[in-house]
């Protein structure tokens, strides 16, 4: 996805309609989606190979030119003329977002597209420490993709780490680690969810759902809750000082675990430096990456919030 960010200041309404009139003062693109995730591992220090679809429009061109810029390889990026590349609009004044406009196909992509895919991705693998699964319900990641992506992981053994989408959820089994929010994991499992009792219970229908091996619930304001197999559940507080944008912060999550574990961190060790590490996007506007020194940073003066 591309993000878009149109900068303006409001001093009047229009008369034409009870909304405000933005004067425009600047434009900026950013990576979204699993690019954004990619931009994050990148930024701790990866070598992330990226594999999605694009349309073949201006959009596309210009994620193409931000992923040079930040010195991510477009290698494995697919072009389908027949779908708008996603590109998400967000329209800001005075530092608050107005409204914002997506432009974008949720159909699934073709049987065609999926065999290209698949081969981008059983070549990225055989050079990888983890699979990341980015679920956006944008129709790239279709259930023969995911099924077939999660075995070539699994045959060499690699971590497959999920952000899921409840469409697709039941297609995420025997993945090593999912990351619904507290939304997601109510509607998912049918299980209301206002206390840590409510937690757990959601908790052990995923994990008997998908049969993977962990669940880790990020509860927004609260933190966030890991629960693996076997292991009694690993309750995180919240560290941001001031929530400022909560965009994309699930993608640094992600990016962040898959980090630390190709690191050989454990998952609970992975989710304690993720949760830190998405206290300090949510202080900043837009989608935002976190660098390797700003996290130790983080860590050792504790900024970023926390305990």
């Amino acid at each position: 996805m591309l993000d878009e960010f149109v900068w303006g200041s409001v001093s009047r309404i229009s008369p034409e309609a009870p909304v405000p009139v933005v004067e425009v003062s600047g434009y900026s693109f950013h990576l979204g989606g699993a690019a954004n995730v990619a931009h994050n591992l990148h930024s701790l220090g990866s070598e992330p190979r990226l594999v999605g679809i694009l349309g073949e429009d201006d959009a596309a061109r210009r994620l193409r030119q931000v992923l040079g810029e930040a010195g991510i390889s477009a290698e494995g990026l697919l072009t389908d003329p027949t779908r708008p590349t996603t590109l998400k609009t967000r329209i800001i004044a005075h530092g608050q977002q107005v409204v914002r406009a997506d432009r974008e196909s949720t159909k699934d992509i073709s049987r065609s597209l999926e065999k290209r895919a698949l081969a981008r991705v059983a070549a990225a693998l055989d050079r990888a420490s983890a699979l990341v699964l980015s679920d956006y319900s944008k129709g790239t990641l279709t259930r023969e993709l995911i099924t077939e992506c999660t075995h070539l992981a699994r045959r060499r053994r690699l971590p497959i780490l999920v952000d899921p989408k409840i469409a697709r959820f039941g297609a995420y089994q025997r993945a090593s680690l999912v990351t619904p929010n507290i939304h997601e994991a109510e509607r998912i499992t049918g299980v209301p969810i206002s206390d840590l009792p409510g937690l757990a219970r959601a908790a052990r229908v995923i994990l008997g759902k998908l049969r993977c091996q962990a669940v880790l619930v990020t509860r927004g304001e609260q933190g966030m809750s890991l629960f693996e197999k076997g292991k009694p559940p690993v309750h995180i507080g919240a560290t941001a000082r001031e929530v400022f944008d909560v965009t994309g912060a699930g993608d640094t999550v992600i990016a962040t675990i898959a980090f630390a574990l190709s690191g050989g961190a454990s998952l609970a060790e992975s989710a304690r430096l993720a949760n830190r590490a998405a206290g300090i996007v949510v202080g900043k506007l837009g989608t935002a990456a976190v660098d390797s020194q700003t996290l130790l940073d983080s860590l050792s003066d504790g900024s970023g919030g926390g305990r």
